[in-house]
């Protein structure tokens, strides 16, 4: 069941005019539904820092020569955007940098977004390059190390990397974008900073909803409301 609802949409676009699917009465006027949803796009883009995450990604595709799905797919498989992952073997940052690889690869601060994507774009570079820009083996060597790759002959028989090479490569073909929102971040405090940006990934499903999945949501929006009545009334009784 829905629990949180976009009122947004629903004070923007108030009634459909007739059967027709393309247009709805927003405020004063009657206006374009695809209008509205680009003035929407407009504000999320709008209310974005100039200097976010989905920045730093083309700086380190173009200075590495990395493809930029492969680095966001890494980003997203490894901490999901977040520059203040920690895990539970010690990696840090976006990109999950080990810190004595994250030293070798001259990143002094792993938990500063910078410095680790474009650490972890160099590795990777590095990883492409050793084989020939197969990406799966620059994938298992990313997570189990180039030395177990040559060992096994190719990807290692490890569960946790044949499925990372697995999700990695199923998130390339998504065209992934970032957006960025200011957060209270524990790790960045305990570094002196108040605040951390914490970025979540962001499809292009999520942008291209049509009318018909509008109205859907409306009935299902509906459908819980009135659940939720019926259920106050019940406990009230």
């Amino acid at each position: 069941m829905i629990q949180n609802v976009d009122l947004y949409k629903s004070n923007k676009i108030q009634q459909a005019s007739g059967s027709e699917a393309s247009t709805v009465q927003a405020g004063q006027g009657t206006q374009a539904f695809s209008e509205v949803l680009d003035a929407v796009h407009t504000e999320k883009k709008e209310a974005v820092d100039t200097n976010t995450m989905e920045d730093i990604f083309i700086r380190a595709s173009e200075k590495h020569q990395v493809p930029i799905n492969l680095l966001k797919s890494v980003a997203k498989a490894e901490s999901n955007f977040n520059p203040d992952a920690v895990s539970h073997c010690g990696a840090q940052g976006v990109m999950q940098l080990m810190p004595s690889t994250a030293e070798g690869l001259g990143v002094k601060d792993a938990f500063d977004p910078e410095e680790n994507i474009m650490g972890g774009a160099k590795y990777l570079s590095m990883m492409l390059n050793q084989y020939d820009g197969d990406v799966k083996l620059a994938l298992a060597a990313y997570n189990a190390g180039s030395g177990n790759v040559a060992k096994y002959g190719g990807i290692p028989p490890f569960k946790e990397t044949q499925a990372y090479v697995k999700k990695v490569t199923a998130y390339m073909e998504e065209e992934m974008g970032v957006i960025s929102v200011k957060v209270e971040s524990k790790a960045g405090a305990a570094q002196g900073k108040t605040t951390q940006p914490l970025f979540m990934p962001l499809t292009q499903a999520d942008l291209d909803y049509t009318y018909q999945d509008y109205v859907r949501f409306m009935e299902l929006y509906q459908e819980q409301k009135s659940w939720n009545q019926m259920m106050a009334l019940y406990k009230n009784r």
